[in-house]
């Protein structure tokens, strides 16, 4: 994983130090499919199955960046896939910290808790893995300090600002842009727009 994380380096994707950590700590090979190992240090998305990917590391750094977490936070991880993100989270949040990673295929979800529990944090009770539908959040651990959503939706979920602290920021992608939410007041939140993204949509019902 050390390729990768130098690479984000040098390209400008990766600055906090707490994230770069994260991501020489959580290698990306532990996340993807075994016949796909090979392209794990490549800076793309990768299928992982049931029509879901694997995010391109330069979009997930960007996103990281952007959310800022921090040790003791808790984060909601929508979308969470192969388990990296959730990974990266947890590595970031530490032991006083807590990520509740949601995922609406069973399957997926199942793939992406064994995969964190290579590092021992499901089992630590760092990670918890709920399957259930992330448009909705998750509030029987609301409100979240920091909330992550991997999955594009055409708007901010209500449910997702009321789970938001105040002073808590929300990284969301909204048709091909990812936007950055500072959560000032009940409804008052800060937006900047970052164009120039793709990703698999949030399902919204």
């Amino acid at each position: 994983m050390g390729k990768l994380a130098n690479d984000l380096i040098r390209k400008g994707y990766l600055k906090n130090d707490l994230i770069i950590d994260a991501f020489f700590e959580i290698s990306r090979v532990e996340f993807v499919p075994k016949e796909l190992e090979k392209e794990a240090e490549a800076d793309i998305p990768l299928p992982i199955g049931y029509g879901q990917t694997i995010s391109q590391p330069a979009t997930v750094a960007t996103m990281l960046e952007l959310l800022e977490p921090e040790r003791g936070h808790k984060v909601l991880d929508i979308g969470s896939g192969s388990g990296w993100t959730a990974a990266l989270l947890s590595y970031a949040v530490g032991k006083e910290g807590k990520v509740i990673a949601v995922e609406r295929n069973a399957n997926l979800l199942e793939f992406g808790k064994n995969n964190a529990e290579k590092f021992g944090y499901v089992s630590k009770g760092t990670a918890e893995f709920i399957c259930a539908d992330g448009s909705k959040g998750y509030s029987p651990e609301a409100p979240y300090d920091r909330i992550l959503v991997s999955a594009s939706a055409e708007y901010v979920p209500d449910e997702l600002k009321a789970q938001l602290k105040i002073g808590g920021k929300m990284v969301i992608p909204i048709l091909h842009s990812v936007w950055y939410l500072e959560k000032r007041g009940e409804d008052d939140f800060l937006k900047e727009e970052y164009p120039g993204f793709s990703f698999v949509p949030l399902i919204i019902k």
